[in-house]
């Protein structure tokens, strides 16, 4: 009915956050003068976020289709054919608070393994490679 409204509400709080960090990062990047020596870049953490940011809303994106397809979003006050009638509406937002915030929470655990993934990454590219022979 309206599950996709939890993702939605994490990929507004996350993009929010996104743009603080990057502001962050622009501003760190402004006093940093420093001479660096090559090593390796790090993903910076706004591209990290960004990450989320495109899971959530390109899954809410494609829950809020699914939904209009079946007619359980509309164009027209009050837009959610559930919100019309109380027992429907008590129904929504249980299905919100159970699926739809089990889906984010599941996006965000993918996240969080991509995080880890890019760690293990990063960690490879410090270390230097010896070659024996």
């Amino acid at each position: 009915m309206a599950c996709f409204l939890a993702p939605a509400a994490e990929a507004i709080v996350a993009t929010i956050a996104r743009r603080a960090v990057v502001k962050k990062e622009e501003k760190a990047l402004e006093a940093d003068t420093g001479d660096r020596l090559e090593i390796p870049e790090k993903v910076p953490f706004s591209r990290k976020l960004k990450w989320l940011t495109n899971l959530l809303w390109g899954g809410t994106v494609l829950l809020a289709f699914e939904h209009v397809w079946h007619g359980e979003v509309v164009p027209w006050f009050p837009f959610l054919t559930a919100a019309s009638d109380p027992a429907s509406a008590s129904e929504m937002l249980h299905e919100i608070a159970t699926t739809g915030v089990l889906m984010a929470a599941a996006v965000t655990v993918v996240w969080l393994v991509m995080l880890g993934v890019s760690r293990v990454i990063e960690k490879r590219q410090e270390t230097p490679q010896t070659e024996t022979e």
